[in-house]
């Protein structure tokens, strides 16, 4: 399991780290030319917005893992320990049930879309809302990979699980 895990965070970061480059050359590009050139690329904003939807659902599991989302804890900390992780155990069903939600409409919001093309880049937005029922997938993926120690003792992952010598490199 581990090695999913470890697999599951290269591949999430990978693409995270492709769509920011691609993002933000992008958009440099067309800085550069605007003010070089007096001229800009046409599709730049467009295809940086869709990026930028990608790059949000994509990166919220990742977020959510290491425990980045804002949380209100002042309920469980008053709480004793029992209740503590009973309402931890809520708070992981009503998450599931929204990444269920987020998957399930957004696969029929991507089906709804599949026709209706981009202004610029004449792609189908189906696509674009892709991002949707996919970011809700690596949600419920990454929070099953971390819910023990959620439920457990409100802890999260860490960069533990990577070897030191990859790190390193990097």
């Amino acid at each position: 399991m581990e090695t999913f895990e470890t697999a599951l965070m290269r591949v999430n970061r990978g693409a995270l780290v492709l769509l920011l480059a691609a993002m933000a050359l992008i958009i440099f590009a067309n800085v550069v030319l605007r003010y070089t050139t007096s001229e800009s690329i046409e599709w730049a904003e467009e295809v940086a917005r869709y990026l930028m939807v990608w790059l949000t659902f994509l990166g919220a599991g990742p977020v959510l893992r290491y425990g980045g989302h804002i949380a209100v804890e002042n309920l469980q900390d008053a709480l004793p320990a029992q209740a503590a992780v009973a309402l931890r155990g809520l708070i992981a069903l009503i998450l599931f049930a929204f990444f269920g939600f987020m998957v399930w409409f957004g696969v029929l919001y991507v089906e709804r879309a599949q026709f209706q093309m981009t202004p610029t880049t004449q792609i189908s937005m189906a696509w674009v809302y892709a991002a949707i029922p996919v970011g809700g997938l690596l949600l419920a993926l990454h929070m099953a990979l971390v819910l023990r120690g959620y439920l457990q003792s409100r802890s999260f992952a860490s960069d533990d699980h990577f070897d030191a010598n990859a790190s390193a490199s990097l």
